[in-house]
């Protein structure tokens, strides 16, 4: 996955930057929902940990930056979040509001001053990773075009070569752990949920009747292996790519209120966002 100044930038602007705005879109009913499948039980004690992991990480990513020595640290992370949840509870609202954004503004300035050449860095990549990417994927509570974009044209586009670049051992335990018998059928399980997905936000988007069914996922899964198992890896690998590139379409040409659609929303969310953290390639 590439870890670069310019997508870290994006993320401070286009996913945080409109993070708050999107999750009030959400009716109360769903806004809890979602906060207990995160586990925090109020959106501002969320906040609290998020901007408290940011003031942490820019210390790192500043010093690594500019050649200096810092203290590494071991974290104990429940530890850590029920601090910064605690730091804030006596702030009030506006007060507190307006720190989230103050941090957001200083991470993305702290961020802009870099040079390029810094991501060179792996332990800084890391920082930035886990405190500004993959975080918004942990935290998402509501889905941005941005987001699904951004996890198509960059995880999901090296996700072939990722697990080529693995040793032999290396891949065996993956696919192991993900219960496949070899990489051509986790491809083709990836495929056919995409193709799926598509068909109906499509028919969302293009019937106002559209009615489906949700597959029963191990019969399903059970289908597409079927489905693609004579096809070569060349032709299904090509095809990954031919359907990657058509969803990246789809969602840069859905209209603004597509993402208030719990359907479609939610289709992308769990085929795009939640499927690569459910089988992420090691590195």
């Amino acid at each position: 996955m590439p870890i670069t100044k310019h997508r870290t930038l994006d993320y401070l602007t286009l996913e945080w930057g409109t993070y708050i705005e999107r999750f009030h879109r959400l009716s109360k009913a769903e806004q809890a929902e979602r906060l207990k499948t995160i586990g925090f039980e109020s959106f501002r004690d969320m906040l609290a940990h998020i901007l408290a992991w940011w003031d942490q990480g820019m210390v790192p990513i500043m010093a690594i930056a500019e050649g200096r020595e810092y203290e590494r640290k071991k974290y104990d992370f429940d530890v850590f979040n029920a601090e910064a949840v605690a730091k804030y509870k006596g702030w009030g609202e506006r007060e507190f509001m307006a720190q989230f954004e103050k941090t957001r503004q200083a991470s993305k300035a702290g961020i802009q001053s870099l040079k390029e050449a810094a991501f060179e860095n792996r332990r800084l990549r890391s920082w930035a990773n886990g405190i500004f990417i993959h975080h918004a994927r942990e935290h998402l509570v509501a889905l941005s075009r941005f987001m699904t974009v951004d996890l198509l044209e960059n995880e999901w586009a090296e996700y072939l070569s990722d697990f080529e670049n693995l040793e032999e051992g290396k891949k065996k335990e993956f696919l192991s752990k993900q219960g496949f018998d070899d990489f051509h059928d986790l491809v083709a399980h990836v495929i056919g949920w995409w193709e799926e997905g598509a068909r109906i936000i499509s028919g969302i988007l293009n019937t106002p009747a559209f009615t489906w069914t949700d597959p029963a996922a191990d019969e399903y899964n059970i289908e597409l292996t079927k489905k693609y198992k004579h096809w070569s890896d060349e032709d299904l690998f090509k095809h990954y790519h031919n359907v990657r590139v058509a969803l990246i379409d789809l969602v840069a040409t859905l209209p603004d209120d597509a993402f208030l659609n719990s359907d479609i929303e939610g289709w992308l969310a769990a085929d795009v966002v939640s499927h690569y953290d459910d089988h992420p390639v090691p590195r």
